[in-house]
């Protein structure tokens, strides 16, 4: 049977640790359920660590935002509940931690990778976005990451072979090179069709206007 569907690419640029980015994949899974019965779209993750230096045990998030960012308490409290909000909207539990750690995220970029090799993609970063922001997990940690692994149906002993084994590292730290190389500053960063960059977290209805817009630019 011919497929009468548009198709559309999304290449999602994020990082673990990016609140905005966990809020702006479950908008785009929102909007995929809206289009779904014109448009298919195929999502591939693109890795994007917000700070390659950071240290092993991680660094509290208040002192780092602050100093990123040069945020008050008080100014750094009112981002995070805002960011809350925008997480309930789209059905993302968000704990009310008022102070987590932040860690490397390049290893969980390795298992994504390796993720999308096996068809897991989207069901580890969903896994991997809940435990840093609803549990608080250290998603730097080899036992969380292999946990994560299993979760979607993925070896955890493959995983943990994986992430000893330092595969894949290369082609992470290349993918990393050329979005910084093509001017990616910020996360998350949607490029539909490798083409059309849509930046920051949009609301569902914003991304299912995007998906829309370029499905019709397809050929039928």
């Amino acid at each position: 049977m011919i497929s009468l569907k548009r198709s559309v690419e999304v290449e999602f640029i994020s990082d673990i640790v990016c609140p905005w980015c966990a809020i702006g994949l479950h908008s785009l899974l929102a909007a995929l359920k809206r289009v779904q019965d014109s448009i298919e779209v195929k999502i591939s993750f693109q890795p994007f660590e917000l700070d390659p230096a950071m240290p092993e045990g991680g660094e509290d998030s208040t002192a780092y935002v602050g100093r990123k960012y040069a945020l008050s308490a008080a100014e750094a409290a009112r981002n995070r509940q805002t960011i809350r909000a925008r997480a309930a909207e789209v059905g993302f539990d968000m704990a009310s931690i008022d102070s987590r750690r932040l860690y490397n995220t390049f290893d969980a970029h390795r298992l994504v990778h390796w993720a999308e090799l096996e068809k897991r993609q989207i069901g580890l970063e969903l896994v991997l976005f809940a435990a840093h922001f609803t549990y608080g997990a250290d998603v730097s940690n080899l036992d969380v990451l292999a946990n994560a692994a299993q979760v979607v149906g993925l070896d955890p002993s493959a995983a943990r072979e994986i992430l000893t084994s330092g595969a894949y590292a290369n082609k992470v730290r290349t993918a990393e090179a050329d979005w910084h190389s093509r001017g990616i500053r910020s996360v998350p960063t949607l490029i539909l069709q490798q083409k059309y960059r849509i930046s920051g977290a949009s609301r569902p209805s914003d991304y299912e206007e995007a998906l829309r817009r370029v499905a019709a630019q397809q050929p039928g």
